[in-house]
């Protein structure tokens, strides 16, 4: 029992961080598209649209720095799971070659700071 109460206390965490990201950048002028859009590949938290540009949001929580907080847990493999979570959105949406992309990153800690790291990694080519 007491493991299925720290999932849900973590899931919801995620969450909360999730919905300040989002606020924030609505704030600071991206139009949200979609939200935890999931496939086999992987899932991407946030889909915006920053003018001509589409972004695909990766948005991180951690409660502390220890182990290198939120920014070190977008690894190699992370990045590649969105990357692909990408290229299986906008094929889907037939996207592919009609719009410029990025990958953001959106990194919180238990005081609500926001780290926002525009062109957090890049991909080779997204389609």
């Amino acid at each position: 029992m007491i493991n299925y109460l720290h999932k849900a206390k973590k899931i919801m965490i995620g969450k909360n961080a999730e919905i300040s990201a989002k606020a924030f950048l609505q704030q600071q002028g991206l139009q949200p598209i979609a939200e935890n859009f999931r496939c086999k590949r992987g899932e991407i938290d946030l889909i915006m649209r920053d003018k001509a540009c589409l972004v695909f949001i990766e948005v991180r929580y951690r409660k502390n720095a220890n182990f290198g907080g939120a920014k070190a847990s977008i690894d190699y493999h992370k990045q590649q799971k969105i990357i692909t979570a990408a290229q299986y959105y906008l094929q889907t949406k037939k996207l592919t070659h009609q719009c410029q992309c990025r990958f953001d990153v959106v990194c919180m800690d238990q005081q609500q700071k926001i780290d926002w790291i525009k062109n957090a990694f890049y991909a080779e080519a997204v389609w």
